[in-house]
């Protein structure tokens, strides 16, 4: 089997969601996740699937990632993903975005793999649509 997919925020909604369909394309995964906003419910079943680790550790921290050989490529999905969250400490929320981001990327460099780096919709401002259409494209301020 060849090395694993590293998921950061990997016990979020998007991230758990993602781990599944990582696990069942045979994929071996990292998940690290602080569980700040993402819930151990959302990885629980994939906890007995021995192609499946979970760390619970914070990508603000450069040592998260070591002992992390064999990873191919990361999705960097590290990040509060709703206002309640990411208000509550935005000081944490833009250490986690731009810091963490820094070490996922500093890490990747190191090994030569691929980041997949994701946001929120947030980057978008505030809709002018609620909900969004597929075809809507913000409303950036």
């Amino acid at each position: 089997m060849s090395g694993s997919v590293l998921v950061t925020g990997g016990a979020g909604f998007i991230g758990s969601n993602l781990c599944k369909r990582l696990l069942a394309k045979g994929d071996r995964v990292v998940c690290i996740d602080n569980l700040s906003s993402g819930r151990l419910e959302n990885i629980e079943g994939l906890l007995i699937d021995d192609r499946f680790e979970f760390i619970e550790a914070d990508v603000t921290s450069a040592d998260t990632f070591d002992g992390l050989s064999d990873v191919e490529k990361v999705y960097n999905l590290a990040c509060p993903a709703s206002p309640p969250f990411y208000q509550a400490d935005p000081v944490k929320t833009m250490k986690t975005c731009v810091l963490g981001a820094l070490n996922v990327l500093e890490f990747a460099k190191e090994r030569g793999v691929r980041v997949l780096q994701t946001s929120t919709s947030e980057v978008y401002g505030d809709p002018a649509e609620h909900p969004q259409r597929e075809e809507y494209r913000g409303n950036v301020n």
